[in-house]
């Protein structure tokens, strides 16, 4: 039986990790360890809330007496580190609680685990921590980082700290850097749950500067077994990209959301540029592909499909959250 802490699991990629574990895993306990911070929702884990392998504790991951009670009290096996602040605009804005639950965090999260006999450590980052790209190129395990914003330097300082508890201690840390994930119960702040509820509700479609910023997109399903291999079989200490192959500007993305809905082109509305806004992310995953195996299965086409149905049909999900 594997135990797993799940840190920010009432989150988005988080739910649809624990979703994906009790599925997949019979034998096996999960401990969803979440602050229920705004972006937080145990509203995404109504379905297995009952289910007598999971159990949700509202705590701080700062906290680190908590976190290790959790360890020892449950026999955890595996961190999974998805605990983090996540919005760009909101870092720009005020990035001190970025430092304190994305980096601060982390090293909370190491201090207690340096003191069980864990398995596996997996901190959840993002390819923001490489910077940004030109039009051409990818970024490689290997790449410096060069973070733009206050949320993607919290992530770079907290990789550098999960690196460090590896190389110190001992400890068996993974790190996996994704590209921009979508799908089911992600939060209606970022760009494709926004744009399909904005424009369900006839409000604006507000894109930045020109719109002409490039993202490679992930279905979070595709992360879910991409992380699971990596729990399973990376190899210690190692970081992997996980990268989608599918990359587009933000105009296009928001005009295939108008074209499936039927809305109105008339809706877009072009909104003064993000303070350090990065021109292109795109990941290079031939690492996890040759080690471990692992490919995208679902197109954007497909995947988009998905997500926009899922909006469709759950509309008393995300109506309060937009209030």
């Amino acid at each position: 039986m594997e135990r797993y802490l799940i840190t920010g699991g009432a989150g988005f990629i988080g739910s649809n990790f624990i979703h994906y574990l009790l599925k997949k895993y019979q034998n096996c306990v999960v401990v969803n360890l979440d602050l229920l911070t705004y972006a937080g929702n145990l509203a995404n884990l109504t379905d297995i809330e009952k289910d007598p392998r999971y159990e949700f504790v509202r705590g701080d991951i700062n906290d680190q007496d908590l976190v290790q009670r959790i360890l020892e009290k449950n026999r955890i096996d595996i961190i999974v580190n998805f605990a983090a602040e996540s919005h760009v605009d909101r870092s720009i804005v005020g990035p001190d609680i970025f430092f304190e639950t994305n980096t601060r965090g982390t090293l909370s999260l190491l201090k207690a685990a340096k003191n069980t006999k864990l398995r596996k450590f997996l901190q959840i980052s993002t390819d923001e921590v490489y910077g940004s790209l030109g039009t051409n190129g990818y970024f490689t395990e290997q790449s410096p980082l060069l973070p733009s914003s206050p949320y993607s330097a919290s992530k770079a300082a907290a990789d550098m700290f999960v690196h460090g508890y590896y190389r110190t201690y001992g400890l068996d840390t993974n790190i996996t850097r994704s590209s921009n994930n979508y799908g089911p119960y992600q939060f209606p702040e970022k760009l494709i749950p926004l744009m399909v509820t904005n424009a369900l509700q006839g409000k604006k479609l507000p894109i930045y500067g020109t719109g002409q910023n490039i993202r490679d997109w992930l279905y979070v399903k595709d992360n879910c077994r991409a992380l699971d291999l990596v729990i399973h079989q990376g190899k210690k200490g190692e970081i992997y990209n996980i990268g989608g192959n599918s990359e587009h500007t933000n105009n296009e993305i928001v005009h295939l959301i108008i074209d499936k809905l039927g809305a109105n082109e008339e809706q877009i509305e072009y909104v003064t540029d993000r303070l350090g806004h990065d021109q292109r992310y795109a990941l290079d995953s031939s690492k996890i592909a040759a080690e471990l195996g692992w490919g995208p299965q679902i197109s954007f086409e497909q995947g988009l499909k998905r997500t926009i149905e899922w909006y469709l049909k759950n509309q008393l999900w995300w109506e309060p959250l937009k209030k």
